[in-house]
């Protein structure tokens, strides 16, 4: 048996208002730990069945190339207490409340983090890119920003576009919610640097399955390495 090169365990983390977030660490070993960055993984639409365990995938391979990753179920849902919001809005509150929550917490050693959202969890982390000052760097696996997607997530757009942080948007080339056309469209005249990779034939909830998570890990870590 190979040795184990990360740990794992589960916490809660308190909104201001309140609300408890069933949050997992995905915590590499000392030895292996690359810097004091850490990834924070924003879920797919909880309205829709999105929960942190789609990201697990994600956050063990990262945590495997050395990086502490963190995922969390937003408000209402599994062990998360408090209620779903339509838009997102509300939501944007528990990524910065974990974001925060992970730089001050002085055992984890972490002073930089990158925000990752999947799917609706783009928008909603995009919205919380310049709401956290230790955020240094944005990566957006599959935004919505086609048009009837953009009813319920359209005034997020701005602040993630018009945000000088590095971003990097990763989409699939068949994906049903958002076009390539129109996702360049989208990021024609955006703030700072912006990086895209289409992945060739690949479709919207393809991209949440495990058969992508290493593809992802990758693309995120070669991200970090050019920040």
């Amino acid at each position: 048996m190979p040795t184990p090169t990360y740990t794992y365990q589960s916490c809660t983390v308190e909104t201001p208002e309140g609300i408890k977030l069933h949050t997992r660490l995905f915590k590499p070993n000392l030895d292996t730990r690359v810097g004091n960055l850490g990834i924070v993984l924003v879920h797919p639409y909880s309205i829709l069945g999105g929960r942190q365990g789609l990201l697990r995938g994600i956050a063990a391979g990262l945590a495997e190339k050395g990086y502490l990753a963190a995922t969390f179920d937003m408000r209402g849902v599994g062990r998360s207490t408090g209620k779903a919001s339509i838009t997102g809005f509300s939501e944007v509150k528990d990524v910065v409340s974990v974001c925060k929550w992970l730089c001050s917490n002085a055992d984890l050693s972490v002073d930089r983090i990158l925000l990752v959202g999947s799917s609706a969890g783009a928008p909603i982390s995009g919205s919380a890119v310049d709401q956290v000052e230790h955020v240094v760097g944005y990566v957006s696996l599959g935004y919505p920003f086609g048009v009837l997607s953009s009813v319920l997530f359209g005034r997020h757009h701005k602040n993630i576009l018009q945000s000088p942080k590095p971003k990097l948007f990763v989409m699939g080339t068949r994906d049903g919610f958002t076009s390539v056309k129109q996702l360049k469209t989208k990021l024609n005249g955006a703030a700072g640097r912006v990086d895209t990779h289409l992945i060739e034939g690949a479709g919207h909830f393809q991209m949440e399955g495990p058969e992508f998570d290493s593809q992802m890990v990758n693309l995120i870590h070669d991200f970090i390495a050019s920040l």
